[in-house]
């Protein structure tokens, strides 16, 4: 980011909003969705046992 006078040039990287390793936001997604099907099943299932 620059600064000319009143001005503030910025890249097209700077400026975007993606992230720059977008495949942990899948990982993230993924480990999170794994981690809620099994604590679901865990209450869904030891209750069914006894």
């Amino acid at each position: 980011m620059e600064k000319h006078g009143d001005k503030i040039e910025v890249t097209e990287r700077e400026a975007s909003n993606k992230p720059s390793k977008p495949h942990h936001v899948r990982i993230v997604l993924a480990v999170s969705l794994l981690l809620a099907v099994v604590v679901m099943s865990l209450v869904w299932i030891i209750p069914a046992l006894s």
